[in-house]
């Protein structure tokens, strides 16, 4: 047998929703992302484009368009609401009634005093800012018809407003309407249907720029309300607009998935005075429509309906090719949604509406390494627990011992106890919480079962007695440094003494648990850390940042330890920095100590601290090789870390330890993320397609292709590979 027994989980059918909007801060260098289900997402693109921050969805919220003022962000939906958002609460601060219909678009000037939206009833509304709040303004003159996007002119005088089959321009002093430019309608049949101006920006030479429902990307002078150029870039819609800060360039986003660039450039060589807008770029990156774009300094970056955010490099902004000039595709979460109860083999998988609790499968087989291991119990879900109120999930966790089950949301925190007996599961919960526990950031239980920590306000954390009769508060636990970033990683000891935290400041708190203070604070690096764990047996700390670097710091002797200060000196392999997604989760080899398993969505990595470090000339994925090499020879060429990327997508490895399966095994989750393809069945296939009704053209879900494919129907069309994310395959299997 190998090392390592290796559980294959891919029931954790997690999905994101799809991208509506996003807004970039130059200033703070943060793009707020907002998705179909009303979540905020705020990422820092100075420190490697690490998600930061999470805003939780709820029901009733509804995110058309984002806008930052200064530090502070504003949302608008069609539920008609304008809400600011609390970013150091991770909370909606308050929602304010607009009082005229859906809102489809806000926007505001550049100097930050004023907030435009536009409304289903056809006005433009000006809200003023103030220090703590906004306060409803006026109105602009009155339209016939949706307001469906806006744009200030830099000087914050004039608006341009989209509207079906116009362009109104607004003097913001008057209120009037001072300019109607007219849309063409499409071409053939599509001249019956109204044209949606869906985005508009306004430059400072009072250039108008729109792009519309006919696939119309159109140039307008400002100043005579007349149309300069028409370029028709799509049979579809253009949903999507974004111009650069120096305004030399224009990017948009079409409902074909495509991101096209034009720039204001001479059209020949020899006309370098006769500047005008020209079609340079067109990418293809995503499968579906591109709902949001920001034009940054260095790329551009996308967002729609596949789910996913691209971060497009502009190749000419960089000197020379590099790790930083890559294309990024960020498609997970940045944060832990699966949670393990070691001791009793159990997995919790948290989504946004609900919670799932699932035990593992069996295997009692032997066999060499790389053996898929045959099951004598396959995986079983235990529960599904439904949240309470509108408000969705934020975090969530599970005891060791399979014991204790706690979420929270915006509004509440809610403690559930659980008996397992064999194939049978109760679940009850704890009635009377202490008043102080209304909400966590972050959620994690001891060791032992006897203590709950809530990571709540101002990067402090709660501690909460557990008995089989009662749940009581005991203590706060406060950092010196009046920090008021929230907490978003959170970890204790298996000795149940240390406990440590980390918030967006990029601060590293270690408690004693025991005497219930502060017990040291790591040295602040720049980096935000993205994932950290304590050593079983020597409680050194383990911190991984944005920027891939590693540390260990010893808890007990309050410094950093010789391997970490050695791996400094030394510098990582540029290999290891190059990668584009952080780690995500830390843990131990409990049969070696001086084994570190680190991973991302796309690698887990061993690091053996008994091995020298690689420098930049040793060969670091170095497994093929090594495989080669008689034993003789293995030794010369062994390193640290040792790295796998034999799966597709990792959601998260962990490790847990039963009776029925011997020593310990290592958990990996593969993301099975539901997409939606656009394929054509052939009418041949018609009838052959089983229980399963479709018509030509039809959106199909992978999952019922995936029966489809098992019953043979699709074969010739779709690859295994396509399809391999959702066939169960309930093994063990060994990738020693």
């Amino acid at each position: 047998m190998g090392e390592f027994k290796v559980h294959r989980v891919r029931f954790f059918d997690y999905m994101p929703t799809a991208i509506r909007a996003m807004a970039f801060n130059a200033h703070t260098e943060r793009l707020a992302l907002g998705r179909m289900d009303g979540s905020v997402e705020i990422f820092n693109f100075a420190d490697h484009y690490f998600q930061e921050k999470v805003i939780p969805g709820k029901d009733s919220r509804s995110i058309e368009a984002l806008c930052w003022v200064g530090g502070r962000l504003f949302s608008a939906g069609l539920n008609g609401e304008i809400t600011e958002y609390d970013l150091e609460n991770l909370r909606p601060k308050y929602s304010l009634e607009a009082y005229g219909g859906p809102i489809w678009t806000i926007t505001s000037n550049s100097q930050g005093a004023h907030l435009a939206i536009g409304c289903e009833d056809g006005t433009v509304k000006l809200f003023e800012v103030l220090e703590e709040s906004i306060q409803f303004e006026r109105n602009l003159d009155r339209q016939k018809g949706r307001i469906i996007s806006l744009s200030w002119h830099p000087s914050g005088t004039q608006i341009a407003a989209g509207m079906m089959d116009m362009i109104r321009v607004f003097d913001v002093p008057t209120g009037r309407a001072v300019q109607r430019l007219l849309v063409d309608r499409g071409f053939g049949g599509s001249k019956s249907r109204e044209t949606v101006v869906w985005s508009v920006v306004f430059l400072s030479d009072c250039t108008i720029i729109s792009g519309d429902s006919a696939g119309k990307v159109q140039v307008w002078d400002g100043h005579t309300g007349t149309l300069v150029k028409t370029h028709l870039v799509t049979k579809w819609d253009v949903l999507a607009l974004s111009v650069s800060k120096d305004e030399s360039s224009v990017v948009v986003g079409t409902s074909e998935g495509t991101v096209i660039q034009f720039q204001f450039i001479a059209p020949t060589l020899q006309q370098q005075q006769d500047k005008e807008w020209v079609r340079t770029r067109t990418f293809k990156n995503h499968t579906h429509d591109v709902r949001a774009l920001a034009e940054i300094e260095t790329a551009i970056v996308s967002g729609g309906m596949d789910t996913q955010l691209v971060v497009r490099p502009l190749l000419e902004k960089f000197d020379e090719r590099s790790h930083a000039s890559a294309l990024r595709k960020i498609q997970f979460p940045h944060r832990n949604l699966v949670f393990c109860a070691k001791k009793a083999g159990l997995l919790l998988f948290q989504f946004p509406g609900q919670l799932e609790l699932w035990r593992l499968g069996e295997s009692d087989g032997h066999g060499k390494p790389g053996d898929s291991l045959p099951l004598k119990r396959k995986p079983e879900k235990l529960l599904h627990l439904k949240r309470k109120g509108e408000d969705h999930i934020c975090c969530s966790a599970l005891s060791s011992c399979g014991g204790w089950l706690a979420y929270s949301t915006m509004s509440s925190v809610r403690l559930y106890r659980l008996q397992t007996d064999n194939n049978d599961i109760s679940i009850t919960k704890v009635p009377k919480l202490p008043k102080i526990l209304r909400s966590a950031h972050q959620l994690c239980f001891s060791s032992d079962s006897s203590k709950l920590f809530a990571a709540s306000s101002q990067s402090s954390v709660l501690v909460i007695a557990l008995s089989q009769s009662e749940c009581k508060y005991v203590h706060t636990l406060k950092p010196k440094s009046g920090s008021r970033q929230p907490i978003h990683l959170m970890t204790n000891s298996v000795d149940g003494k240390w406990l440590a935290t980390a918030n967006s400041d990029c601060e590293i708190h270690v408690y004693n648990v025991q005497k219930l203070k502060l017990h040291c604070i790591v040295p602040v690096y720049g980096s935000c850390p993205s994932a950290m764990g304590i050593h079983p047996t020597t409680n050194n700390l383990t911190m991984v940042h944005a920027d891939q670097q590693i540390f260990e710091y010893s808890i007990v002797e309050k410094q950093y330890t010789d391997w970490s200060r050695k791996l400094q000196k030394q510098g990582l392999h540029n290999l290891w920095l190059d990668r584009d997604t952080p780690v995500t989760h830390v843990t131990f080899n409990p049969k070696n100590p001086e084994q570190i398993l680190l991973h991302d969505m796309h690698m887990f990595c061993i690091i053996d601290q008994s091995l020298p470090l690689p420098d930049q000339k040793t060969q670091f994925y170095n497994q093929m090789t090594l495989r080669s090499l008689s034993e003789q020879e293995r030794p010369s060429h062994l390193h640290a870390f040792k790295i796998c990327k034999t799966f597709q997508v990792s959601v998260w490895p962990g490790r847990t330890q039963t009776g029925t399966i011997s020593g310990f095994c290592w958990i990996y989750l593969i993301y099975s993320r539901i997409v939606t393809v656009h394929i054509f069945v052939p009418n041949c296939l018609m009838g052959d397609l089983g229980s399963v009704s479709v018509n030509p053209n039809e959106y199909i879900q992978i999952k019922t292709l995936c029966l489809l494919f098992q019953q043979n129907s699709l074969k010739q069309f779709f690859s295994s590979d396509l399809l391999e994310a959702w066939v169960y395959n309930n093994s063990v299997v060994n990738l020693s």
